[in-house]
Formats: C-alpha cells, sequence, structure tokens
C-alpha cells in the first residue's frame, strides 16, 4: 500500500468512527490513482487525462475485460477549442470621473464562442424584468441584468448580455471561476452566435451600478419581492482587449466489455458509464490550482473498475454482456458521449440500457437516491426493487429546474434511444444531510477541495457500490430488456 494510500485511509479513520471495509479501501485505492495531484485534475486531452486513462485501462485488463474501442480500449474524439488567456486579456468600466479595471475570472467571464471579438467598446443598459419602454435604445449595448430576470426575448439588436451571478440560487455561484473555454467535436460547424454572453459577480456587482443611482442591493430586492426592475441606462462604458487560444485535440473515450454467458442474450450490452475528464489546472483558490475532481468524477470511474473487478469471480457469468464506457469532455459540454452516441463501436439496436454515474456524493448516510429519469423507462421499476430490501428509498427529482437530467452522459444515451438512469444522493428536506449536500455544492463543487482531503463516509460509499452492482446483475439477467415508458 502506497504512503498517500495510508495516508488518505488514515484522513477518512480520523474523520468517522469506522474505518472502510475491505471492498471499499479497493475502490479508494482506485479514487486516489486518479485524483492525485500528480494527475493535475485529468483536463481534457492534457498529459494527466492520457495518465489516467491508462490506468484504467491497466484495470480493465486486469479483470480480464476485453477491448471495445476502436484502438484496442481506445476511442479517439477529435475536438476543438477555443480558451481565453486571462492573464493576457483586459476589462474595465470607463466614466467621465473615473476608469475601473475589472479582473478576468475574478469579477466577470465571457462565453467563449466563435467568431470571437477582439475588442470591445460597448455602452450598458440594465435591462428590466418589465416591458421594454418605447424610448429606450438597445442596439449596440451591453445588457446589464439579474440572472433570472432578464428580458425574453434577448432584444436582437443588443450587442449581448452581463448576467448577474444569483447569490441565493440552488448551486451557489463560486468565484474565481477555473478558466473560459468552448468545446466542439471537430465534425460540427462552429455556430453563428453573435451575441456576447458575460457573467459577473454579484460581490462586485455594485461596480456596474456607480454613478447611476440605483444600487445592485435595491435591485435584487426587488427581484426577491417578484416587483418589476426598471429600465435605465448605465453611465459607464465597458472596454475589453480579449486574448484567447484556438486548438485542436483529441481524447480518447475508454471502452471495454465483458461477455455475457447467454447464447442469445449476450449480443445484448448494457452500458455502465462514468466521465474520466476534470477541470484540470485553473484559477487558484488560495495556493491550490489543481481541480482534482475526486467526487466528480474518479470516484466513479473507481465504482467501474471495482465493478470489474467483482464480476471477475468465478460465480459472476451475467447472461448479457456489459460495455464499460468511460469518457471524456463531460465538463466541455459531454461531448465524449455524444461523440460515442454517433459513432457507437457496438450497434445501438444492440444497447439496452445505460446506467450512469456521476452526481454522487458519498457525504451522508444513503437512505435515499434520487433517480434522473426514473418514470421514463421500466428501469425505474428495476431500481426501485434493487434498492427497497437494502432499505434505499428512490425518488424522482425534486429540482428539476437545476436540469440535472440533461447535464450528464446519460442524456446522449437517451438521444439515441437508449434508456437511461442516473443517481443522486438523496436527503430529507431541511435535514442536516440537506445542509452537507448544499455546503458541498456551495464550497467543493468544480473547485480545488473537492479532493483527496475531503471528509467522505466509507458506508455510504460502500452501500452505494453494492447497489449500483445488484442493479447491473438484476438487468442483465433481466429476462427481457427495459423499455421506454414516455420520452
Amino acid at each position: 500500500m502506497t504512503k498517500r494510500l495510508c495516508a488518505a485511509i488514515l484522513l477518512t479513520s480520523m474523520l468517522f468512527a469506522t474505518e472502510p471495509d475491505a471492498a471499499t479501501r479497493r475502490w479508494w485505492s482506485h479514487v486516489v490513482a486518479l485524483s492525485g495531484d500528480d494527475l493535475q485534475g485529468r483536463d481534457t486531452g492534457s498529459e494527466g487525462y492520457v495518465k489516467a486513462a491508462r490506468y484504467v485501462v491497466t484495470q480493465f485488463e486486469r479483470a480480464g475485460l476485453r477491448p471495445a474501442g476502436e484502438n484496442g480500449y481506445y476511442q479517439s474524439v477529435p475536438l476543438h477549442e477555443i480558451r481565453l488567456a486571462a492573464a493576457r486579456s483586459k476589462a474595465e468600466l470607463v466614466h467621465e470621473e473615473s476608469v475601473t479595471p475589472l479582473r478576468w475570472l475574478h469579477n466577470l467571464t465571457i462565453r467563449m464562442q466563435e467568431p470571437m471579438p477582439q475588442h470591445i467598446d460597448a455602452p450598458l443598459l440594465f435591462a428590466g424584468s418589465s416591458a421594454m419602454p418605447s424610448n429606450v435604445v438597445t442596439r449596440g449595448k451591453l445588457l446589464v441584468v439579474l440572472n433570472g430576470h432578464a428580458p425574453r426575448p434577448t432584444p436582437s439588436d443588443a450587442l449581448g448580455v452581463v448576467s448577474i451571478d444569483d447569490p441565493h440560487a440552488l448551486e451557489p455561484p463560486r468565484w474565481p471561476l477555473a478558466y473560459s473555454v468552448a468545446m466542439r467535436l471537430q465534425e460540427t460547424p462552429a455556430g453563428n452566435s453573435t451575441q456576447l454572453a458575460f457573467r459577473f459577480n454579484p460581490a462586485d456587482a455594485e461596480l456596474l451600478l456607480k454613478f447611476s443611482g440605483h444600487t445592485y442591493r435595491e435591485l435584487a430586492d426587488l427581484a426577491d419581492r417578484n416587483e418589476p426592475l426598471p429600465w435605465f441606462d448605465l453611465p459607464q462604458t465597458f472596454r475589453a482587449d480579449l486574448s484567447f487560444t484556438t486548438a485542436d485535440l483529441k481524447s480518447d473515450n475508454i471502452l471495454a466489455a465483458l461477455p455475457g454467458s447467454d447464447p442469445v442474450l449476450s449480443k445484448e450490452y448494457l452500458v455502465v458509464s462514468a466521465h474520466l475528464d476534470g477541470y484540470g489546472i485553473g484559477e487558484p483558490w488560495g495556493d491550490d490550482n489543481i481541480y482534482n475532481g475526486a467526487f466528480d468524477d474518479a470516484a466513479y470511474v473507481a465504482t467501474l473498475i471495482d465493478l470489474a473487478q467483482r464480476l471477475r469471480e468465478p460465480e459472476a457469468h451475467l447472461r448479457r454482456s456489459l460495455l464499460f464506457c468511460v469518457v471524456t469532455a463531460e465538463e466541455k459540454g459531454l461531448f465524449g458521449s455524444k461523440y460515442f452516441a454517433a459513432h457507437p463501436t457496438i450497434p445501438k439496436e444492440q444497447l439496452i440500457a445505460d446506467i450512469n454515474l456521476d452526481q454522487l456524493r458519498p457525504i451522508f448516510p444513503l437512505h435515499t437516491l434520487t433517480t434522473l429519469a426514473l418514470d421514463q423507462s421500466t428501469l425505474g421499476d428495476m431500481v426501485k426493487s434493487v434498492a427497497k430490501p437494502m432499505g434505499i428509498r428512490i425518488q424522482p427529482d425534486p429540482e428539476p429546474q437545476r436540469n440535472l437530467l440533461r447535464r450528464s452522459d446519460h442524456w446522449n444515451f437517451m438521444q439515441i434511444g437508449v434508456p437511461a438512469v442516473g443517481f443522486v444522493f438523496g436527503y430529507e428536506k431541511g435535514s442536516p444531510d440537506e445542509a452537507t449536500y448544499r455546503e458541498w455544492y456551495a464550497r467543493r463543487y468544480h473547485s480545488p477541495l473537492d479532493d483527496l482531503n475531503q471528509p467522505w463516509l466509507p458506508e455510504a460509499a460502500a452501500k452505494f457500490n453494492d447497489f449500483f452492482e445488484k442493479l447491473v446483475v438484476t438487468i442483465a439477467d433481466a429476462p427481457s430488456r427495459p423499455e421506454w415508458t414516455k420520452r
């Protein structure tokens, strides 16, 4: 056992009364291997990602899985990116009395797109939630809005929108941001969007309202009371010089198969998926600039590795085959799974279902599982049948406004007709577990704090891994494949 793994397990023992059992220690060893600083956050196509992919392939080989990619275990995903060079870019608010410099990724960010202007010089207009007055001119202006209270549709002659983040959102905005980058599949043409989209840090929103006679607090209070927000010109001009880079790159999906034992059903494949990529190196939080992604999503790639190792036991003979699908570029827009869905290495008609592992955090006891797409196929009934004897309550998504269903890789399988489910650790409203969940999203989600030093609950991780294995066995051995009930 490595010193790093010993230290991680020692930390867990100090945080919780019970030490992990042998199976959970084995699982955690894979989390440690995939989340260490040496992999530098596994950004899509990076050297750290390549090392992580090699580790996964090695573990799949040891577990006896067969290659199912286009080049052995690998499927190369061709990507194109445009990335803001924040350190070389400038932004400022200009008033006749002063110039206020802004700091990219700390005060504001911009959604990267192609084409992207190198220079911006635009007046600002606060766009209210009421009907636009007839005397308001939007042409060529940047509209400043409160997130969630923007006019719809955005006036087509506006240059773009500066949206002030909602500090009370269910997923609170965290600043600074890691970086600003946009990615697409090389086979997908660049879009033709011309309007610019900015986000602004609410902690600094008064900078935008300076000299206007209004304050951010005043406007936010109106929004909280569901009262109309006014329209008014802001007496400042936004100026920016943007520096950015473009690049073509490749990053691999990892695909491995466990053949089934039934002469007929073995031609059908149950997909089990998780994403390997993380955020990589980004804007520092204190002195830490590595976004390790331990629970997003290294821990659940580790669960796939653990499943492969469990199913290597002699008595494990599934009737259907399994396809282990470890994808890239999830954090950049689900592009690894999107590419696989367009170029499946197993005919899509043979893919009976996808169980996707993401959005899971074993940070409080597992009593409830939110199941995404619970009622859209008979997979939901299978999930319930496995969960009930384990004392796990299954519930549909209680927060559909977060759009979690479309935010992970199961979505792309659903788009090609493959029934799918994903999971979130659930909680009772107002409980300490909810407070823990909210705190994790407020502090650790997509930040350097999602690392190996965070607290977690070994028995919760163990219980989910057991549930996942039982669910896989249930679906793989069922007499009939899952069917859609609604789409």
